[in-house]
């Protein structure tokens, strides 16, 4: 019971199409089984419904909400639909990210309508989530605010959206950390490597036009540690130790959950 009795926002909290877990929808499980009241937001109401089923199965306190990551209007009601349910708000964790699905590419090739969409979901959705629940967290003199970045910020990345809007996540997430720490919130950034998610392995897959297994495969092989990817649970775990009381002292840190790949390439 790590976080007992904490408030959680989780934007991101379904999942795309494919096999296996993604990212948000294991952390809005396991800060739930770790007694947080969670509201699962997603801009597909019935994936967040589903997240929330699964949730509660743990006996954990946890709501739908419907916003759009592009609109900020849903996510300032976000965060007020969060105050008035439960008078609080610790812990923000934005987990929305897109590349290949939203028509990344090389710089060569990359589209202003591609890059526009891209970076208004990567970046400036995160930008307008910490806008609205900032003064919640200064008010309270204390909250947690988690981002997802990707190794893909550091390390050779072929698609230049995505692995610039990366990179901005890290640089804002510092700037929030030493911007509100006197207010005793704080910001820390999370660098998933190579995960075995639906967005990650089953969007690739069908991109491609190979199979499931041969991306898996492909992908595995590049992991130092045991060349195998890493599954959602491993950022949820991480999430969960950097929202919790244990990382009390913890502010402005790009934490790696990548098996050793960003040590494979330094």
């Amino acid at each position: 019971m790590r976080l007992k009795d904490k408030i959680a926002i989780v934007v991101g909290a379904g999942q795309s199409p494919g096999t296996g877990l993604g990212n948000g929808r294991a952390t809005v499980l396991r800060f739930a089984q770790e007694g947080a009241k969670v509201l699962a937001v997603d801009n597909n109401l019935a994936s967040a419904d589903e997240t929330v089923a699964m949730a509660r199965q743990s006996a954990g306190e946890c709501v739908a909400f419907a916003a759009d990551v592009a609109n900020e209007t849903t996510l300032a009601a976000m965060v007020e639909a969060a105050r008035r349910r439960w008078g609080r708000v610790d812990i923000l964790h934005y987990n929305v990210g897109v590349s290949i699905a939203g028509g990344d590419a090389p710089l060569d090739d990359i589209t202003e309508a591609a890059f526009d969409r891209i970076a208004t979901i990567n970046l400036r959705g995160a930008i307008m989530a910490c806008k609205h629940v900032l003064p919640l967290m200064r008010a309270q003199r204390a909250g947690a605010i988690i981002t997802i970045s990707s190794v893909a910020a550091w390390e050779q990345y072929p698609n230049v959206a995505y692995k610039a809007t990366k990179a901005g996540m890290i640089a804002f997430t510092q700037q929030v950390a030493v911007q509100n720490a006197g207010f005793g919130v704080r910001a820390n950034v999370i660098l998933p490597g190579l995960i075995d998610t639906p967005m990650a392995v089953d969007t690739r897959a069908r991109v491609s036009g190979k199979s499931r297994a041969e991306v898996a495969a492909s992908r595995d092989a590049r992991v130092p540690l045991r060349q195998r990817m890493g599954t959602a649970w491993d950022v949820a775990n991480a999430a969960l130790f950097l929202a919790s009381d244990e990382a009390n002292f913890i502010t402005g840190v790009a934490l790696p959950v990548d098996g050793g790949a960003l040590v494979n390439i330094n």
